[in-house]
């Protein structure tokens, strides 16, 4: 929670980080800040009394908040992503992001979170204590075809659609990277110089770095949600039982 306030205190303060790229970095660590107040408290408490103790409302709302922040957390990321693709492979050939464009996708980021974070709530699913009973999510072990589909379609629009998308641009933003720098060492040494680097090619730097960042971030969060996602697999597509 501290290291999201401090990024976002620190972007939005500062004049010169306020561009539409980082709109999307504010958007993520306010959506994980939001996460861990929402979810943090209540789930040590919950650990701390060995079972879920706020009531079924309290269920409801917790859930409703893991996966909405959750949602839009990961459909940042891929923006982000995609972002990097734009500047670095596309380059002057790219559409500029403007700050009405990155605020436009933001708007839709969330709609689309509250979307699935809303369904189970109306009978798509629904949001039932899980695992050791200290947290709430949805009800992955029900075999009806209603809360199957849920699992099964949520999957595939918050998780392998966002992770098909970042892997398509960094593969691309890799070979971008690597064939500039081939030709940069070749250039360089036809001219017999130790470098070519520019201004320019500093900034390419720059927002390759950025892209390096972004990067672990998003590994990072695959890593963390992919053994959640086969629990959920688990659930819904096998009649074993898990513990």
């Amino acid at each position: 929670m501290i290291g999201n306030y401090v990024v976002i205190s620190v972007f939005t303060s500062t004049k010169s980080l306020r561009t539409p790229s980082n709109m999307f970095v504010v958007n993520l660590a306010f959506s994980d800040f939001l996460m861990n107040f929402t979810n943090g408290p209540a789930m040590v408490i919950s650990c701390y009394r060995e079972t879920w103790t706020f009531g079924p409302l309290a269920c409801q709302l917790y859930a409703f908040a893991g996966s909405l922040f959750g949602c839009v957390s990961i459909w940042t990321m891929t923006m982000i992503a995609f972002d990097r693709y734009n500047v670095i492979v596309k380059g002057l050939s790219g559409k500029p992001l403007t700050n009405s464009g990155a605020v436009l996708r933001i708007a839709l980021i969330w709609l689309f979170g509250v979307f699935w974070a809303v369904a189970p709530m109306l009978g798509w699913n629904r949001y039932v204590p899980e695992g050791n009973m200290t947290a709430c999510g949805t009800d992955y072990l029900s075999h009806e075809w209603g809360s199957r589909s849920y699992i099964l379609v949520y999957a595939l629009f918050v998780y392998w659609t966002p992770l098909l998308t970042i892997v398509y641009s960094y593969f691309f933003i890799l070979q971008a990277v690597s064939a500039h720098e081939k030709n940069m060492r070749d250039q360089a040494k036809k001219m017999n110089v130790a470098s070519l680097r520019s201004a320019e090619n500093q900034n390419q730097s720059a927002e390759c770095k950025l892209a390096k960042v972004a990067l672990m971030t998003i590994s990072l969060w695959f890593m963390a949600w992919t053994p959640y996602l086969i629990i959920n697999y688990t659930g819904v597509l096998t009649k074993s039982k898990i513990t």
